[in-house]
């Protein structure tokens, strides 16, 4: 089992037996197919949708779908996430906050934060003008701006370590 929360209000539970699947313990007929252009043809209960991958984030299994046009986040939780979670371990309270490095060689246009400010999932904190596009590095959970290791308007290599956060 599954359990599956969508913009953190809604919580499905998703069983699979022999290719079937129940959500909520309905069954549901679907079917999901790769389209040449990159979005994703899926048919659920005789309905058609159109879905693109915005994001996934392997390390808080969470991923954002934009289904036609509508942007839904959803987490998932496997059967050993719903095990330690009813016995009340918490493994996210103990996880360690990485440095933001970046990602590729670029330009650091702009730094959004300051040393000591508090920030949450999703927040800005270093702009980065890589291959003629600016990308906003963003907080992956709630963090302190520990200390900023970069300089507006200075090259950065691949790996290079921007802010550390605690």
């Amino acid at each position: 089992m599954l359990q599956l929360t969508v913009n953190e209000k809604q919580t499905f539970s998703i069983t699979q037996d022999d290719g079937h699947f129940e959500i909520n313990r309905i069954p549901a007929e679907w079917d999901a197919s790769w389209q040449a252009n990159g979005l994703i043809s899926v048919l659920y209960n005789g309905k058609s949708y159109t879905a693109i991958i915005e994001n996934v984030d392997r390390n808080n299994k969470e991923i954002s779908l934009r289904i036609n046009g509508q942007l839904y986040t959803s987490s998932v939780k496997e059967p050993i996430d719903l095990l330690l979670s009813n016995m009340g371990i918490n493994l996210k309270a103990g996880h360690k906050t990485e440095p933001v490095k970046a990602p590729m060689p670029g330009m650091v246009l702009k730094i959004l934060v300051t040393q000591g400010q508090q920030v949450n999932k999703g927040d800005g904190l270093v702009i980065l003008e890589a291959m003629k596009m600016e990308n906003i590095l963003k907080a992956t959970g709630p963090a302190t701006v520990k200390a900023i290791k970069a300089t507006e308007r200075t090259a950065v290599e691949k790996g290079a370590v921007l802010i550390e956060l605690e």
